[in-house]
């Protein structure tokens, strides 16, 4: 078991991971239940909790849920054998692992001397991780942080159970944000949050309840047409005002220094990175186009994404849900590997086949523009049917 799938299970959606779909998809988004953590439950506990050892720890944790077997034997095979977090590092003084056996998983506990030390440690492991290319890096974070002592499940159930606890999920992502209904706190050091909203890439963790018809209820709004959303009514998605500012809007998710308007630059394409936008971009509703990453010549093409201002969104879905039915079609009902995937925001979209990227843009509030026939999104994600001229 590594420490990515400990501390920051990373996967292919995040923590507010949108998706809109064209027509085709159908949505289950349902009303949130009542509840902060989407339970109903209330919450039994307030502020950090403290244990003067691990074995008060265990109680605690066993409160909520299962907490079996705990050792602090170095050679326990339950444990991972690239923790980073031993006794002596971080502020750690004691390591121990549990067996979850009511979820079937593991649980490390670990006692600190100083809280605060420890979350600064964290901070620099996920700033590490994403300078060393892994950019969704600690969006999936378990890692659970009382006054003096840490938790983190390996089992997403036991961490929706420990969600309803005194504990608090530390995030240090940059892109990480807190959907509404959840508690946000600051921690202990700057730029990482403290939440009970449990993000997980197995569609078990913490339902979103900021979808666009909640917010639009709250604001007085009727309900919306069958048909779907126009895509300029759609709540909070990212907007700008020229493609200088999507550049500068997009710059951490993409690293776009290297960036050109050249339509010759622009109109390039690989073998590795294929833009979703093929022919003259202004048919396809976009004002204003450019390219960030290296096009070629002395070495291969590479870290290409494509910007787009964009001047009609419903020509421009229309036209990519066309090239996607289209590509669909001709090569057994999936897209090329390497086609760059379309990520639309309330005027502007961005073209990527990087995952990474991805990640990032869907915490800049960006979504995934999936045009396959029957496509819906999992649980606790924000879901979208917008409106195409082709749309029946």
């Amino acid at each position: 078991m590594r420490i990515k799938r400990i501390l920051a299970a990373t996967a292919a959606l995040t923590a507010l991971v949108t998706t809109a779909a064209c027509d085709g998809g159908k949505g289950n988004g349902h009303a949130a239940p009542a509840g902060a953590n989407g339970t109903g439950a209330a919450r039994p506990d307030t502020g950090p909790p403290s244990a003067g050892s691990l074995g008060e720890a265990q109680k605690y944790i066993q409160r909520h849920t299962s907490c079996e077997q705990l050792s602090t034997e170095p050679a326990d095979e339950r444990l991972p054998s690239d923790d980073p977090v031993k006794p002596g590092a971080w502020s750690v003084t004691e390591r121990g692992v549990c067996s979850d056996r009511r979820e079937k998983g593991e649980i490390l506990v670990y006692r600190t001397a100083d809280m605060k030390e420890f979350q600064a440690a964290y901070k620099k492991h996920v700033m590490d991780s994403i300078a060393g290319g892994k950019g969704d890096y600690g969006l999936f974070s378990r890692l659970f942080v009382g006054k003096d002592f840490a938790v983190v499940p390996s089992r997403t159930e036991s961490a929706m159970a420990l969600a309803r606890s005194g504990l608090r999920i530390l995030t240090c992502n940059p892109t990480f944000g807190v959907p509404k209904g959840y508690t946000k706190e600051p921690a202990l050091v700057e730029h990482c949050g403290l939440s009970d909203f449990v993000n997980s890439e197995d569609g078990k963790g913490s339902v979103n309840h900021q979808s666009p018809e909640e917010e639009g209820r709250e604001r007085g709004e009727s309900a919306r047409p069958k048909e779907g959303r126009k895509p300029e009514d759609s709540l909070g998605l990212a907007a700008a005002g020229s493609l200088a500012e999507l550049r500068k809007l997009v710059h951490h998710e993409l690293g776009c220094e290297q960036f050109s308007t050249d339509p010759e630059t622009v109109s390039i394409s690989s073998i590795d990175y294929l833009p979703a936008i093929e022919g003259d971009h202004k048919m396809w509703g976009v004002g204003e186009r450019g390219m960030c990453g290296y096009p070629g010549g002395e070495r291969r093409a590479h870290a290409l994404s494509w910007l787009d201002k964009v001047d009609d969104m419903i020509t421009f879905q229309t036209k990519a849900k066309a090239a996607q039915v289209k590509e669909l079609r001709e090569n057994g009902g999936r897209l090329k590997a390497t086609r760059s995937m379309v990520l639309v925001g309330k005027n502007v979209a961005v073209e990527t086949n990087d995952a990474a990227s991805r990640h990032g843009l869907y915490q800049a509030q960006f979504l995934n523009l999936n045009c396959q026939e029957g496509f819906t999104a999992p649980e606790g994600y924000r879901f979208e049917k917008h409106w195409s001229t082709a749309a029946s």
